[in-house]
């Protein structure tokens, strides 16, 4: 009996850690999910929304999820890919973001001059799109998916951050209630004898008790209760539609960079007629035009050939880089144009659509048409003028830009140029004008209209509505071996 009793003793013993390692087999809880399991459904539970930090912990986070990007194979085997992105989010996080332009890129990350033609070093546009792409390469890998999100928009250079957000999840269930114990009765008492007989009497029959009002109330009205529930419901979602929509709203939706430019080439898009392209023609004189009815007089074949080449109707180098830029916009909203010599272009081709006119004196239809408007042209002795005729109607100082005419090209140091868009009374049709004292000013008014960030200084300080309005500004460029620099604006009136 007694090694009986010793063998069941070691059974028990032995069957203890097959129970004690298999809960789920004894009716236990199950085994917990994996670690990617976890986090797959954990990311399943949240949703991605646009972010703007706003304090200095949050601006952190974006700057130690940038140091892990860089430190991904992706970015840190190239040197111009994290340059650029380092760049564009510190100047962000700091407040630039409207400094993050490609001119300014180019010369603070990849140290360009600042006259560098950007459309002939397009270094910001490749490295940016090379970026966007390992972005999204990085980000495809699972692994973060859980990690702050840095993009770059196509189109702009401004980044834009994500971060994963929580759903609103409701308050768990409530324990139940824990029972209270009741205290045991009371032992019966002994009840005297009198006492019995006289509840033994009979009583007095009493009134039919009335049921209370409430209780019936309360069991009477369920269709009301479900309407007040549903109605509860309702206004709850509509509330959390609107606070949704709401918050959406405060975060700064970016805009392309070419809106403006296309707003402001609008008036001469929005029609079906054709644009014509008219420009100037090196070393022509004009100043004997001044009737824009008056045919265009040709120059006989039998004078000297010095006079021949005047009329020729070659093109300043200047005027043509111009027209590419100008046309370039015009070509992404596929609207038709045409290009044409300014002793080719008759004034009854001009009042059939809009109308281009590049270079000033060396173009008789620009001279013609700024005679009335408050910035114009001139020239005396030797010297050519931007004029400000309002200045000139208030006080009686006519000249306020000029350069010489016989001061050579590579001397020259700085060029002055009139951009205007407007509907011009003389030809009824919306026009834009593009026009410097010498070709390196056309230059830079063509590059003023053309890229966007050139046209942002323009309209930094324009009216809501200058989009339905006239406009006329003067620029400056600075001039160094015959290449303009970045325009600068002067003057400008809206009206």
């Amino acid at each position: 009996m007694e090694a009986l009793r010793i063998i069941r003793s070691r059974s028990k013993h032995k069957a203890l850690p097959t129970s004690q390692n298999s809960p789920a087999d004894a009716g236990g809880t199950a085994s917990p999910l994996p670690a990617s399991a976890a986090g797959a459904s954990r990311s399943s539970r949240t949703t991605l929304q646009p972010w703007v930090p706003q304090s200095q912990a949050e601006k952190d986070a974006v700057l130690a999820q940038l140091e892990l990007l860089l430190a991904h194979p992706l970015f840190f085997q190239s040197k111009r890919y994290p340059t650029l992105l380092r760049f564009v989010v510190e100047q962000t996080l700091e407040g630039n973001a409207d400094q993050v332009k490609e001119r300014s890129i180019g010369m603070d990350v990849f140290n360009r001059p600042p006259g560098y033609d950007a459309n002939a070093d397009p270094v910001v546009r490749v490295t940016a799109g090379e970026i966007r792409k390992r972005l999204a390469q990085y980000y495809y890998d699972p692994a973060h998916s859980e990690e702050i999100r840095i993009e770059l928009p196509t189109g702009s250079y401004v980044p834009v951050f994500q971060r994963l957000v929580e759903p609103v999840r409701p308050p768990s269930a409530l324990p139940a209630p824990v029972a209270e114990e009741t205290p045991p009765p009371p032992p019966p008492q002994q009840v005297p004898a009198q006492v019995i007989a006289d509840r033994r009497a009979p009583q007095p029959a009493s009134p039919p008790s009335v049921p209370h009002h409430e209780s019936r109330s309360n069991n009477s009205h369920p269709g009301l209760t479900l309407l007040l529930v549903l109605v509860t419901l309702a206004l709850g979602l509509i509330g959390g539609y609107w606070y949704r929509h709401y918050q959406q709203s405060k975060i700064p939706v970016p805009v392309s960079p070419d809106q403006e430019v296309d707003d402001f080439w609008q008036p001469l898009t929005a029609g079906p007629a054709t644009v014509t392209f008219c420009l100037g023609e090196p070393a022509r004189d004009s100043s004997g035009d001044t009737d824009p009815a008056q045919a265009i007089r040709h120059t006989k074949l039998t004078e000297p050939l010095y006079f021949r080449l005047r009329q020729s109707g070659l093109f300043a180098l200047a005027d043509v880089v111009t027209l590419t830029r100008m046309t370039g916009v015009l070509q992404r909203q596929h609207k038709a144009f045409r290009v044409s010599a300014a002793s080719e272009a008759s004034f009854g081709q001009l009042r059939e659509g809009p109308a281009v006119f590049i270079g000033a004196f060396d173009n008789l239809w620009t001279m013609r048409l700024t005679r009335d408007l408050r910035f114009g042209f001139d020239s005396i002795d030797g010297n050519a003028f931007i004029v400000d005729r309002k200045l000139a109607a208030k006080n009686g100082a006519k000249t306020t830009w000029f350069t010489a005419w016989d001061l050579p090209y590579e001397k020259l140091a700085r060029d002055y140029a009139i951009v205007a868009r407007y509907r011009d009374a003389t030809t009824g049709q919306p026009v834009v004008i593009a026009a410097g004292i010498s070709e390196e000013g056309t230059e830079a008014a063509g590059e003023l209209i053309s890229h966007p960030s050139d046209l942002a200084a323009l309209l930094r300080n324009a009216p809501a509505n200058w989009r339905n309005m006239n406009i006329e500004a003067v620029i400056e460029t600075q001039v160094i071996d015959g290449h303009s620099g970045p325009p600068q604006v002067r003057a400008v009136e809206f009206w």
